[in-house]
């Protein structure tokens, strides 16, 4: 499905992927060509030879896109051998990603560019994998066994792709009763809890640091959108703009509240504290606000086009004043999404864009999540990236990393043919 207000009056469109096995005159040869550009992020030619083999599977026809199933249909693969590679072999992923980001820059950097953070979930039977817990699985929409990666995607209008990812590991597992599983899975010692903003927040910082890929707007969820530590780590960076989610229960002011500063005595000694200076002067939930707004204010806007006709929603906006322990905070822009029903079901986005944005542009922004979604879809569906059965630290960032790469490798062939979009096929090698 492809989101109508990507190719309107907004600021651009985002390309979807569209070639066909048929496109590609020798793709194995082009594949050779791509994994040239990593021979000096291996420190063994047979390393090598995996990297490449195992992609070769990844893009293979195979129903199930584990190790072994790979090892046994490539020519020459040993099934042991290729277990140690993505498991225990030393990799220079930092100059793997580096290396990753700099083609897609060349590929789809955009000034415009937009860095998506998302997380997703990989359902697993065992106990024994690093990080698995009973936990919210959003690939199945409920609270299931499984493992969960937070994972940073670039959009612009020349197509999409992921750039960065951690393995989220539930705090139980750093507990004394864990150290058994922490060795088994050759848990590195200096990694220690990190929530999922915390680490959406690190890939932020590094990619932000590396300065490869230009980027104007960083999009999230409302679990990085009331994380104080994200939201920090963008109002941190010059010229970026966040646009994040936020829960119907936020709080917020139309106008800002007058505060006064208020002495008080604790353990004999006088200290200061800021208050509302009228008592009265509560905020108010974005739920509220949303159901007090007159139907005038309300834009309606076709976004997509579904398999049963147009998805229309109903847009507005307001300037508000965020509350944060009770007090005001920076003013941001509200953007609120409403269905068209009788009983509506509302959606809430803030964004610090400056005064003068106009509701076009937080619309589009609105839909450009679909983008990370898409990679899921894709890596999933295609590359089998939810079908690996490694256990290891190492061995689950191994796994991903190739999945990252191949997709980009498609994006660039469909960009190397200048082939324009229509609908999505699979490519098989």
């Amino acid at each position: 499905m492809l989101p109508k207000l990507r190719k309107d009056e907004y600021l651009y469109q985002v390309p979807k992927f569209d070639i066909e096995k048929g496109d590609i005159k020798n793709f194995i040869n082009e594949l050779k060509g791509f994994h040239e550009q990593f021979s000096d992020c291996f420190y063994r030619s047979e390393s090598r030879d995996h990297f490449y083999k195992y992609m070769v599977g990844q893009f293979s026809e195979l129903e199930r896109k584990s190790i072994e199933p790979i090892a046994l249909t490539v020519k020459d693969g040993k099934v042991r051998a290729m277990q140690r590679f993505i498991s225990d072999a030393q990799w220079d992923d930092d100059n793997i990603i580096a290396k990753c980001r700099s083609l897609i820059n060349e590929d789809l950097g955009s000034p415009d560019g937009v860095l998506i953070f998302d997380e997703t979930g990989f359902a697993k039977k065992g106990n024994d994998s690093i990080g698995v817990a009973k936990q919210y699985c959003g690939t199945i929409g409920k609270v299931e066994n499984c493992q969960v990666g937070v994972f940073a995607a670039y959009a612009s209008e020349h197509g999409y792709g992921l750039v960065d990812k951690r393995l989220y590991i539930p705090e139980k597992w750093f507990s004394d009763e864990y150290q058994h599983r922490r060795v088994k899975c050759k848990l590195p010692e200096e990694v220690e809890f990190k929530s999922k903003p915390q680490l959406a927040a690190e890939m932020l910082n590094d990619i932000a640091q590396q300065q490869t890929l230009p980027f104007k707007y960083v999009l999230a969820d409302s679990i990085y959108g009331t994380s104080p530590v994200f939201i920090e780590t963008v109002e941190s960076l010059t010229g970026v703009t966040y646009f994040v989610s936020v829960p119907e229960n936020t709080l917020c002011w139309l106008k800002k509240p007058m505060t006064i500063e208020k002495q008080y005595k604790y353990k004999g000694e006088i200290r200061t504290k800021t208050v509302l200076s009228d008592v009265d002067q509560k905020p108010i939930s974005v739920s509220t606000l949303a159901q007090n707004i007159n139907d005038y204010f309300w834009y309606r806007r076709q976004v997509s086009e579904g398999t049963k006709g147009p998805i229309v929603y109903e847009f507005t906006r307001r300037q508000v004043i965020m509350s944060n322990a009770g007090l005001p905070q920076k003013p941001v822009w509200l953007l609120i999404r409403r269905t068209i029903e009788d009983n509506p079901k509302f959606s809430f986005f803030i964004c610090n864009a400056s005064a003068s944005t106009k509701l076009k542009t937080l619309v589009w922004l609105s839909g450009m999540r679909w983008a990370i979604e898409q990679c899921f879809e894709e890596t999933k569906t295609e590359l089998g990236m939810d079908h690996y059965e490694v256990r290891k630290f190492m061995g689950w960032h191994h796994h991903i990393l190739t999945c990252m790469l191949a997709h980009f490798f498609l994006w660039h062939l469909k960009i190397r043919l200048g082939k324009k979009s229509t609908v999505y096929y699979a490519v098989a090698a």
